[in-house]
Order: C-alpha cells, then structure tokens, then sequence
C-alpha cells in the first residue's frame, strides 16, 4: 500500500493542528481496543491517519466512535463469556489424534 501523506489527510480536515488532534484522539481509540475502520497491518498512528485520509474518522464522528468503544467494553464486562472465547487463553477442544497416538 502507498505511503499516507499529511497531504493527502489535509483534504479531508481544515489544517495541520485539526489534523494533530483527530489523529490523537484517533489513535487513543485505538489503543484502547477500538476496531480500526479500514484493513491495514500498521500501527495506531499510521492506521489513524489512513482513517482520515480515508474519510472513515471526522470530527463528525470522532465522538460517536469514541462512545461505541465504551459501549463495547461495557457490553464486555457484563458478558466476558464472549471475550473469554475470543481470548487465547479460552480452552481448546482436544483433537481425536492426540488420545490415538497413546
């Protein structure tokens, strides 16, 4: 995938420092367990930036996301069933071949 430039994020925000602040925010989001909006392997900052660029994170909805991610962590802590069985740590059904080889 091609590089993001500040440029290309400048379309979508009206200077440098809005851009700085929903980047911020933006990557905040995101470490905190936020789902990323676009599909990439990069890290929060870089992910953030290719959201703006993208038009998937404005001020419009900055907020908006921010309070689906607590919403889903709240969802969380009242059903940790289903974090648990996302979590590497949930219990695995034993293979049939593992018992074969006894």
């Amino acid at each position: 995938m091609a590089r993001i430039t500040v440029e290309d994020c400048l379309t979508k925000v009206a200077n440098r420092f809005e851009l700085a602040h929903l980047t911020v925010e933006r990557v905040k989001q995101l470490r905190k367990g936020a789902r990323p909006l676009i599909t990439c392997d990069n890290k929060e900052i870089v992910t953030a930036l290719r959201e703006i660029a993208a038009g998937t994170v404005t001020y419009d909805n900055i907020d908006d996301l921010a309070r689906q991610l607590e919403e889903e962590k709240a969802f969380q802590c009242f059903h940790p069933e289903t974090v648990f069985a996302e979590s590497p740590l949930a219990p695995q059904a034993e293979s049939p071949s593992a018992h074969q080889s006894e």
